[in-house]
Parts: structure tokens; C-alpha cells; sequence
């Protein structure tokens, strides 16, 4: 019942958008600017979500990760107390 009120709204919406009249407005060339830089942050923050999902991914299909022996460095010892 859900996706038919959901479509019935969605066709609803496009007559709607359908039925408006021209807006007759002028974009400048900062708008079209402004437009093409919002594109490219949203491409942007989708890519790093996915970057972000995918690691998820491969680091839950290759397992736990095993840790090389911790090795004393070569620096000054800590102070005892």
C-alpha cells in the first residue's frame, strides 16, 4: 500500500511541476559557476562515502587484521617512577 501512495505522490509532483508557467529569469554566469561547483562538492562527498563503505567492505571479507610483534624503539627509555 505503501509504494502505491508513494508513486500516486510522485506522479502527482510531476503534473504539478508540469503545469507551471515559464519563469522567464536570467542565470549569470556566477549562478552557472556556483551550480557547477555544487556538482562537483556533491560528486565529491559521494566518492568519499563510497571510499568509506568500500574499506568497510574489504576490511569485513578479509578478517581481522594480525599485528607485527611491537619491537622496542630506538629512543631514550621512559623514566621510572
Amino acid at each position: 500500500m505503501s509504494f502505491h501512495r508513494t508513486l500516486s505522490a510522485a506522479l502527482a509532483l510531476l503534473i504539478l511541476l508540469g503545469l507551471a508557467p515559464p519563469a522567464h529569469a536570467y542565470l549569470d554566469p556566477a549562478t552557472g559557476s556556483m551550480i557547477i561547483s555544487a556538482l562537483i562538492g556533491l560528486l565529491a562527498a559521494i566518492a568519499l562515502a563510497l571510499k568509506m563503505f568500500w574499506y568497510r567492505v574489504v576490511d569485513l571479507v578479509r578478517g581481522p587484521r594480525r599485528r607485527a610483534p611491537e619491537t622496542p624503539s630506538d629512543g631514550p627509555a621512559p623514566p621510572e617512577k
